[in-house]
């Protein structure tokens, strides 16, 4: 009764005077001020590319990759709270998965369009106008850019052992199992054998590499040819990063043009089929090359201050959204998906 009555006879004063300088109440918080920066982004991934799954248990993003404030999930329940929901291409172009149309869409929520094919391999993709507010592929000028991999800084410079070329037994190698002999590739490889001796390995030629015995393989060889099978914009792939820079061998590499490859790469690490007037002139070249132990081992000193880094888990590029969240633009809508997805760009 004491307590109520006290209550009762101090509640009227501080309505009319303000609380005492004690029991302040907190500031109330705009919501206009209230940034993604301060919650959890959700990223929503639809289905699981190629139908394999990882782990989304605990805070992925910050536990693997130190991104914070980013949360993975794969429950569709969650859809109407997903900021962003990501749909790989594949399984949309051979009609394994819908895009969610029933489903009311919420207001602000963006669609993400992922996929790390070349153009050539992506499908019709004309109906996806106007669907779209973010891509997520290799491509530079994507929204969210996930290369198959990238050099970074080293920490401390590792010196380079001189005599990298010992081990080798073979001038030129390859690693291929779709073979088509209308692409360039074949082409190129077909007037370069005539030039040179080229080793090849995999289903092509039934002799496939086990993945254990795929970098020591080409480690014995001078030269790599990272062809890739199809021509894009920026579509540079595991051939290089993987397959050449990996092992040691200097990369020969057939693909998108020499700018592309000079914005990712350091300087005189490959060699690029489009610097010379004829496959045979490379072949010679290639010969020179690998009698000149000094300018072969030239081709190596980026090692110096660079290392791979591989993207193979897709849960990395996943959370790379949340990173890059913030920054993107809200209203942002693809109105033709086809035409931006195929930008080509002449092989000559």
């Amino acid at each position: 009764k004491y307590l109520l009555l006290f209550f009762l006879s101090v509640f009227p004063l501080c309505l009319l005077n303000g609380w005492p300088t004690g029991f302040q109440s907190l500031p109330a918080i705009n919501p206009s001020t209230f940034s993604s920066t301060h919650r959890n982004v959700t990223i929503l991934l639809w289905y699981w590319p190629f139908n394999r799954p990882f782990s989304l248990r605990g805070d992925v993003c910050w536990d693997l990759y130190r991104i914070p404030g980013c949360r993975l999930v794969d429950q569709r329940s969650l859809f109407p709270s997903a900021d962003v929901v990501v749909f790989h291409n594949r399984e949309l172009v051979i009609g394994h998965q819908k895009l969610p149309f029933d489903l009311p869409r919420p207001q602000g929520q963006r669609w993400a369009w992922m996929s790390l094919e070349a153009p050539l391999y992506n499908g019709n993709l004309r109906n996806y106008g106007h669907i779209f507010n973010m891509t997520i592929t290799y491509r530079r000028d994507a929204d969210i850019t996930v290369p198959y991999g990238e050099l970074l800084p080293k920490v401390t410079e590792e010196h380079l052992q001189e005599d990298s070329p010992l081990n080798k037994t073979s001038l030129v190698c390859w690693v291929v199992s779709n073979y088509r002999s209308q692409h360039k590739r074949s082409q190129v490889y077909k007037q370069l054998n005539a030039t040179v001796p080229v080793k090849v390995y995999g289903r092509w030629t039934k002799r496939p590499l086990p993945s254990k015995a795929l970098l020591p393989t080409i480690s014995r060889c001078y030269f790599y040819l990272a062809f890739e099978n199809s021509v894009g914009k920026d579509y540079i792939t595991e051939k290089l990063w993987r397959n050449a820079y990996l092992s040691g061998a200097v990369p020969v590499v057939l693909g998108p043009p020499l700018s592309d490859y000079k914005a990712v790469a350091p300087p005189n690490s490959l060699i690029h089929v489009d610097e010379f007037a004829s496959v045979k002139d490379l072949g010679k070249y290639l010969q020179q090359l690998a009698m000149d132990k000094k300018r072969y081992n030239e081709y190596f000193t980026w090692k110096h201050q660079w290392k791979v880094k591989l993207y193979t888990d897709w849960r990395e590029r996943l959370c790379k959204i949340c990173s890059q969240y913030n920054s993107l633009p809200q209203q942002k809508v693809y109105s033709d998906l086809e035409a931006w997805v195929s930008h080509f760009i002449p092989n000559t």
